[in-house]
């Protein structure tokens, strides 16, 4: 557990970093509320990015697979209690970040996430 953790951890910093090279500005990460957790709140541009990072030691085939229906559903809970505790009143978008494979690399997929499908 404690290496799964860990690697967990490494791959938010690198995803983290990853989003700053491309000019957002993180607000939060690992924001709580209840039992919700978002891992990264950034902005880009104007808009408020609600990131789901997702590290593992092996490629990933379906990035879709990685983000299941009852975890967009606390995302979006998670979002909207962040939005109302901040008094935001901005766009909101849902990416996801894949940070894979013995090199780290990173896949970013913007409005990945579809609160609705």
């Amino acid at each position: 557990m404690a290496g799964s953790l860990c690697l967990g951890h490494t791959g938010e910093d690198r995803a983290a970093a990853y989003l700053q090279a491309l000019g957002y500005i993180i607000l939060e990460r690992n924001w709580r509320y209840r039992h919700w957790e978002i891992d990264i709140i950034c902005m880009d541009g104007d808009v408020i990015v609600v990131v789901e990072v997702k590290t593992r030691q092996k490629g990933v085939e379906y990035p879709s697979e990685l983000v299941d229906f009852q975890k967009r559903k606390n995302l979006l809970s998670a979002a909207a209690a962040y939005i109302r505790c901040k008094k935001l009143d901005r766009e909101i978008r849902f990416d996801l970040v894949i940070v894979s494979g013995v090199d780290l690399g990173i896949q970013h997929f913007p409005e990945a996430i579809q609160m609705f499908d």
